[in-house]
């Protein structure tokens, strides 16, 4: 006669669980790597560094890997105090120019610098300079 209660099936599903996991994890005479992973780290190895810009990397890995883009006007420090004074209507000053470049960060990081545009009554950003690998690390390293 079995025990079909609750906890009885639970303890089934964990018996049943860890014997997986212990199949699974019994020593095995040769290391196996599934397929795509020993396609990849070939690739790496295989690439030498010089070689490493003329050919094609499979970008197509990373295209659905969300980012968070981030159009910034300027900024501004203010107390406590003040940031409970402010209001509807009330106007905080940034140290940003009108007419200035805004600045694009791409999770924190400049990526580029464009300006402010309306299509189809929303807002939008113009990329006006696209900030390079090489600039980005200089600007790093003044910091």
């Amino acid at each position: 006669m079995t025990d079909n209660t609750p906890a009885a099936s639970d303890a089934d599903d964990w018996a049943s669980a860890l014997a997986e996991q212990t199949a699974a994890s019994a020593p095995v005479s040769e290391p196996t790597v599934a397929p795509a992973a020993a396609q990849v780290f070939q690739q790496i190895q295989d690439t030498p560094a010089a070689s490493a810009a003329t050919t094609p990397v499979d970008i197509a890995r990373v295209l659905d890997v969300p980012v968070q883009l981030t159009a910034e006007i300027g900024r501004t420090r203010i107390t406590i105090k003040n940031l409970l004074q402010l209001s509807q209507g009330s106007v905080v000053e940034l140290d940003g120019l009108a007419g200035q470049p805004l600045d694009v960060l791409i999770n924190g990081y400049l990526i580029a610098q464009g300006e402010v545009v309306v299509v189809n009554e929303k807002y939008g950003i113009r990329l006006t300079d696209i900030v390079t690998p090489s600039e980005r690390m200089q600007k790093l390293a003044r910091a």
